[in-house]
């Protein structure tokens, strides 16, 4: 906070802007909304997108740091700030902006969870295809800008592909938005890809518009056990090159198959292959996949079983606190080079590996933690599994334990196109106000 400025003379500011009744003060209510173990000054929840403007306009007047928050599901995730002046909260962001079941479109505010959003449009057999980890708590602009997904992705896309609208204020307190209402929309800058996967450093996003989906008839999961991860991914590369096309297709190592409902396998590489459509089309699923399925699930033993992946991340992070998780996107056709790359190079470093993913799509997410009784070399692991990235794959820290950011902050390397991230920062945050030097180099 700017010397210039008391808590006191921040806090009454704020609440002329948003009324005294939300803005937190309390200590022992700011200290349980640490963010990376740094406790906020203060925490407000503005009510519209006017409020967030002036509130951002106060920080940049008073070289504020900013951080904002939906759920707080992924804020364990960038560099320990310095210090958190202003955590702005956005849920009191839940309005419906627009919804239009028979065009398949809808508008929410920010601050609307996942699932309160996937069931309003489920009444309408409607699907919200974002299966993002704890649904209940995640929202909309915390999705959004961390540009999280699930294993939906493989039949839907991610949030790019059905995310058709974005409302926001920027870090100098400007409103703006993104698209549209409509699917079919030609609108200049693709400020909705720029925004999306920002995490809270270029603007505050306020709203969102999406596509949505008719929801599926009805659905079963196959399941294909193997011995080791080649022969999962030739069974993958034999779906994909079936009529087939599941609406997920995941992989689960041997080491994440505790962490599923009881009667997985503990020894196997699997395949789910989750299937939609008329007894007919499972049918043919079955008649196509043949011996290789191990077992079938539906009802509601399938349902536990995705809402199981769909959380494996936070359940990783709670079960193997030592863990750290990482996310590579890489070509389908990489995806087996990267899964050997990850099993020699965690060996020989004293690691053990976990991975699930969206393997047709090239979505990996790999969690490794230390042997028990050994000494292992995190920094070495990083450093040669980035080195030997395919060419436009990418991979980034999600989770990790706080001995090791320090660690980990040494192998990064600079991106390419570092000065273009920093222009557009410039523009969009002049002042950087919004999670200061927390992701941004």
């Amino acid at each position: 906070m700017s010397t210039a400025t008391t808590p006191a003379q921040l806090v009454r500011e704020l609440r002329d802007i948003c009324g005294a009744e939300h803005i937190i003060e309390d200590p022992a209510t700011l200290d349980a909304a640490r963010i990376l173990g740094v406790t906020p000054s203060v925490s407000v929840e503005p009510a519209s997108a006017e409020e967030i403007a002036a509130i951002l306009r106060v920080a940049n007047q008073q070289g504020l740091n900013v951080v904002p928050a939906g759920g707080s599901t992924q804020q364990q995730s960038g560099s320990v700030p310095s210090q958190v002046d202003v955590l702005l909260c956005t849920s009191r962001l839940t309005e419906v902006q627009h919804y239009d079941p028979g065009d398949l479109t809808v508008g929410i505010g920010a601050g609307c969870t996942v699932a309160q959003l996937a069931s309003m449009v489920a009444k309408d057999g409607l699907l919200f295809a974002a299966d993002v980890p704890l649904p209940e708590r995640a929202t909309v602009g915390g999705m959004l800008a961390t540009g999280m997904t699930g294993p939906l992705r493989h039949g839907y896309g991610g949030l790019r592909d059905y995310c058709i609208g974005v409302r926001f204020v920027t870090g100098d307190g400007r409103k703006g938005k993104g698209g549209g209402r409509v699917v079919k929309n030609v609108a200049g800058f693709d400020l909705m890809k720029l925004l999306i996967g920002s995490r809270g450093t270029l603007a505050v996003i306020t709203g969102a518009s999406f596509k949505l989906f008719p929801a599926p008839r009805q659905t079963r999961t196959f399941v294909a056990n193997f011995a080791n991860s080649a022969d999962a991914i030739q069974f993958r590369n034999n779906v994909q090159r079936s009529p087939l096309s599941p609406i997920c297709l995941e992989l689960i190592s041997p080491e994440i198959q505790s962490l599923l409902p009881a009667g997985r396998s503990a020894m196997a590489w699997s395949i789910c292959v989750r299937a939609s459509g008329s007894d007919a089309v499972l049918a043919r699923y079955r008649a196509e996949l043949g011996t290789a399925i191990s077992s079938e699930v539906d009802s509601a033993a399938e349902a536990g079983l995705w809402r199981a992946v769909q959380d494996l991340p936070h359940a990783l992070s709670q079960q193997r606190p030592d863990s750290l998780l990482i996310a590579f996107s890489l070509p389908p056709a990489d995806v087996q080079t990267t899964l050997t790359d990850l099993e020699a190079t965690t060996a020989a470093n004293n690691l053990t590996l976990a991975v699930i993913g969206r393997v047709g799509v090239g979505h990996l997410l790999a969690a490794m933690w230390p042997k028990a009784d050994s000494k292992a070399d995190v920094g070495a692991t990083l450093s040669n599994l980035r080195d030997r990235l395919p060419r436009d794959a990418s991979m980034s820290v999600l989770y990790c334990p706080s001995a090791l950011r320090h660690e980990i902050a040494t192998w990064q390397k600079t991106p390419t196109d570092l000065e273009s991230m920093r222009a557009v920062k410039r523009t969009l945050d002049p002042k950087d106000v919004l999670n200061r030097r927390r992701f941004v180099l």
